[in-house]
């Protein structure tokens, strides 16, 4: 291998916010007189965008502006619940900043909206910050559509081909397969066996393994 260009998703693989993810949909949909499955609603949206989720949950076509208030108003709810508590996936800043180090490309592609991501961002205080960020709400289909990685590698200027994705959910490991990517599974919230597939190249519950096991030097990274 030599990889030239790593690509994170956000929600569970940067940040540990998944369990305050399932809270806030169960408050949401509360709010709005719908009763869940929350552990369902998470197999069918993780890794979807944010119009696509409310879609899937209301269960009909919505227009722009009805969608995107709902989408605020359940990710308000999600930030609320997360900021006394937010952390990382650990390891991850560490792991980050010996690749950006190495002069890899590293780009970050998410379903979570510009809100989301400069609410993750702010508390993360990355220094130097990634190379590109692609957000769920640039009118790009989301996961399992390869789109959101496609795009975070052409504005990293790396073929595919030579792309890594670090991914938590079933839809993004997928995504990363239809992109041509390999990828590794970050099992925050799913095992190894529901992150496999044949693109995957590790599977590790945070980032010490990662480190620990001298995963950047194994992909032959080149260091300036």
């Amino acid at each position: 291998m030599r990889m030239r260009g790593l690509i994170f998703d956000m929600d569970g693989t940067m940040i540990d916010s998944m369990p305050y993810h399932a809270r806030s949909w169960v408050a949401f949909a509360d709010h709005h007189g719908i009763k869940i499955d929350v552990d369902e609603l998470l197999r069918r949206t993780t890794g979807r965008t944010g119009a696509e989720c409310m879609e899937t949950l209301f269960g009909r076509v919505m227009e722009q502006r009805e969608c995107w208030d709902l989408i605020h108003h359940k990710e308000r709810i999600y930030r609320e619940l997360f900021t006394p508590h937010f952390a990382e996936v650990a390891g991850f800043k560490t792991f980050f900043g010996h690749a950006m180090a190495r002069g890899l490309k590293v780009g970050v592609g998410t379903a979570g909206d510009k809100h989301n991501i400069a609410f993750a961002f702010s508390h993360l205080k990355m220094d130097p910050v990634p190379h590109a960020v692609v957000g769920g709400d640039e009118g790009l289909p989301g996961k399992p559509e390869p789109a959101i990685f496609l795009e975070a590698a052409r504005r990293i200027g790396i073929s595919p081909a030579d792309c890594v994705v670090f991914e938590d959910a079933p839809f993004g490991i997928e995504a990363a397969r239809r992109a041509g990517m390999q990828a590794v599974s970050v099992c925050t919230s799913h095992s190894a066996a529901q992150l496999a597939g044949p693109h995957v190249i590790a599977s590790v519950k945070n980032y010490h393994e990662l480190i620990d096991n001298n995963f950047l030097e194994k992909i032959h990274a080149d260091k300036t």
